[in-house]
C-alpha cells in the first residue's frame, strides 16, 4: 500500500476510531476522580438524544424531508454520532454483571466503526468525481458506488442491532428501577 493512502486516508479514520474508547474511558475516569460518577447515568438519555436527531440526516437523504443541506447534514451527522457515540460508552461505563449493556457497547462501536468505513468511501467517491476523465476511472466510480450499496446493507442492518439492544436496556431499567 502506498505510503500517501495510509497517511493521508486510512489512519485519519482509524485514529478517529480509536480516539472514540480512549476519550470515554479518559472522560469515564474523571468523572469519577472528580466525585461525579453518577453524571454518567445522565449520558444515557442524552446520547439517545443526540442521536435522535443525527438522523434528520437519513430523512434528507431519503427525501422524508426537503430542508437542510444534505452535505451539512452528514456532517452533523458525523459530529452527533461520534459525540453521542462516546457518551453513551460513558454512560455504559464498567459493569461486569450487567451484559446487555455491553453487549450495546459493542453494538455501538462496531456501528461506529462501519460508520466511518463509510465516511471513508464517500470520500473516495467524491475525490473520484473530482478527478473523473478516463473510462478507467468511470468504471473505479461505479465499482466505489457499489461499494457503498454494499455498505449501507451492513451499517443499517448494524444499527438497527444497536437500537434493539438500547431499546432492551431501557426497558429492563424502567422494569427494574
Amino acid at each position: 500500500m502506498p505510503r500517501q493512502f495510509l497517511v493521508q486516508r486510512l489512519l485519519p479514520s482509524i485514529l478517529l476510531f480509536l480516539a472514540l474508547p480512549a476519550a470515554a474511558i479518559a472522560f469515564d475516569w474523571l468523572l469519577h476522580s472528580i466525585g461525579a460518577g453518577a453524571v454518567g447515568r445522565w449520558f444515557g438519555p442524552l446520547g439517545s438524544a443526540l442521536l435522535v436527531v443525527s438522523f434528520v440526516y437519513s430523512l434528507r437523504k431519503r427525501r422524508w424531508i426537503e430542508f437542510g443541506s444534505p452535505a451539512a447534514l452528514l456532517r452533523s451527522h458525523e459530529v452527533l454520532s461520534w459525540t453521542a457515540a462516546l457518551l453513551l460508552c460513558v454512560h455504559g461505563g464498567i459493569h461486569f454483571e450487567a451484559w446487555i449493556p455491553w453487549l450495546g457497547i459493542a453494538a455501538l462501536l462496531v456501528v461506529a466503526g462501519s460508520g466511518l468505513a463509510g465516511r471513508y468511501l464517500l470520500a473516495d467517491a467524491r475525490r473520484a468525481l473530482a478527478q473523473r476523465s478516463s473510462e478507467d476511472e468511470l468504471l473505479a466510480l461505479a465499482l466505489l458506488a457499489g461499494a457503498m450499496q454494499k455498505w449501507r446493507s451492513v451499517h443499517m442492518p448494524l444499527t438497527a442491532c444497536f437500537a434493539a439492544l438500547a431499546l432492551v436496556h431501557v426497558v429492563a431499567t424502567l422494569v427494574l428501577w
